[in-house]
């Protein structure tokens, strides 16, 4: 403000910085636009990139709240014949919240699916169709039976908060196939973020261009196309100017990083927001295609995830390298309404989960597959951890169980139809090829070409990887 005309011009400390954040916003936004932001191209040019090539991009769908290996996809006809009896050498076992009953069968039968003849639950009968794509880890353990640090050590390999999740490990290696679209994504669930949110889709302490950009079909994102009383030539004009100013203003701060990523992220969301809007409108598919995904159904929780999926693979087709499809939320007080942690009343809370999962899923995998996309994408379902082969006690649900569990892959390079691993006879603890989660990211970076030893980053003194100093890639699942 002027205090008289005869004195310089002051201003306050606030205005100062508001005024500098909304310039350099400006600047990144029109630099973008003038098209000068760096093609897209492969980061993945080091001495960790040595295997073959079989998937180009990574599709992670994650179901939090620790869904049910023994009711969704491996059989156990144990508990099926010692229903209501004790769990032998674990009678009255206290798990996370506390004592357990008898052994519990399944609600739901098994059946086989595809020409494999895999069993899984008749709960899901969409996906049995796929069986013969999906390659099965039976035998996953995990380090905590908590599901925030469950969440975060499945995403990052690290039980902690502060490591970069497995997209942000791969943005880094592989780089962008579109300059216009972010390198990964996470599509969250209508319902929430699963337990501690963004810590599943951090960067960590890669630089912040490798963080997912959150993404939803529920939310649209603006077009900011020219609009029409601006002319061509005074567009250009002003990107011209702003070009000048910004590339000074890149050169005379070179050194400070995470300002330079800062301004490469309100670049990336200018660029977003030119080519996303078209990305998400899902009325540019047929009114057939929503049918097949759901996006009309009356349940409002499955249309918003089949949108999702639709969402999903809209973005793989335009070249995202890395989507996490999140399928539930975080724990809210009510067991199971918003997550698979079916405390109490498994069979009613699976029934309501399930038919949210199955349709929109299944289709999004047929959709892959029959444009010829799943050749070289790499498919993932996980979740945090298990759950119990007893009844929790004085209910008739499950309790957490991280000592074995069921995640899958199918897509380029994978061996499908295919069973790896399994639990004990009771579905208690992972018994035949006990299998890590740093196991199972050595084998998604090897199926994208990459070595899990050599991929690291230097942090603290330590040269940091996604499977931290364990890994053994999982060779009998591979095509």
């Amino acid at each position: 403000m002027f205090s008289s005309k005869h004195q310089s011009p002051t201003i306050s400390r606030r205005q100062l910085l508001s005024d500098t954040t909304t310039g350099l916003f400006g600047i990144a936004l029109l630099d973008l636009l003038s098209g000068s932001a760096a093609s897209a191209k492969s980061e993945g040019t080091g001495h960790f990139l040595v295997h073959p090539i079989r998937a180009k991009r990574v599709l992670q769908i994650f179901c939090p709240g620790a869904a049910s290996h023994l009711d969704l996809w491996e059989h156990k006809p144990a508990l099926n014949k010692y229903h209501g009896q004790p769990l032998p050498g674990e009678a009255n076992f206290v798990s996370f919240q506390g004592k357990n009953g008898n052994l519990m069968q399944s609600p739901w039968p098994f059946k086989p699916g595809g020409q494999c003849g895999k069993l899984i639950t008749s709960n899901l009968p969409c996906m049995s169709k796929h069986v013969d794509d999906i390659a099965f880890i039976h035998s996953m353990h995990s380090k905590t039976n908590t599901h925030g640090p469950g969440c975060i050590f499945m995403n990052t390999g690290h039980p902690t908060e502060g490591f970069p999740s497995a997209g942000a490990w791969l943005s880094h290696a592989l780089g962008s196939e579109n300059e216009d679209l972010p390198t990964f994504v996470a599509i969250t669930d209508i319902r929430g973020e699963p337990p501690n949110g963004k810590a599943n889709w951090t960067n960590g302490f890669l630089p912040a261009r490798y963080q997912a950009i959150m993404l939803s079909a529920q939310s649209p994102i603006r077009n900011l196309a020219r609009p029409e009383n601006i002319t061509l030539a005074e567009d250009t004009a002003s990107r011209r100017l702003l070009n000048q100013l910004n590339k000074g203003f890149a050169e005379a701060n070179s050194s400070e990083s995470e300002l330079q990523a800062r301004v490469a992220a309100y670049e990336l969301a200018g660029r977003m927001q030119l080519s996303a809007p078209e990305v998400s409108d899902l009325s540019r598919e047929s009114l057939t295609i929503h049918q097949a995904y759901g996006t009309d159904d009356r349940n409002p929780l499955k249309a918003a995830y089949a949108r999702n999926c639709l969402l999903a693979r809209r973005l793989l087709e335009r070249g995202v390298r890395y989507v996490n499809l999140f399928c539930a939320s975080r724990a809210s007080g009510v067991d199971g309404l918003l997550n698979w942690d079916a405390h109490k009343t498994l069979k009613a809370d699976y029934e309501r989960h399930c038919p949210i999962f199955d349709q929109p899923t299944a289709t999004l995998l047929s959709d892959l597959k029959q444009s010829g996309l799943l050749d070289d994408t790499l498919v993932l379902w996980t979740t945090e951890f298990g759950r119990m082969p007893t009844h929790q006690d004085g209910t008739s649900g499950r309790d957490h169980n991280p000592d074995g569990f069921t995640c899958w892959m199918m897509g380029g390079g994978v061996r499908g139809g295919f069973s790896y691993g399994a639990t004990d006879e009771f579905g208690r603890r992972a018994e035949l090829n006990p299998t890590t989660v740093w196991d199972f990211y050595a084998t998604v970076l090897r199926l994208m070409g990459i070595d899990h030893e050599r991929l690291t980053w230097y942090h603290n003194g330590l040269d940091r990887r996604l499977t931290d100093v364990h890994g053994k890639v999982i060779t009998e699942i591979l095509s």
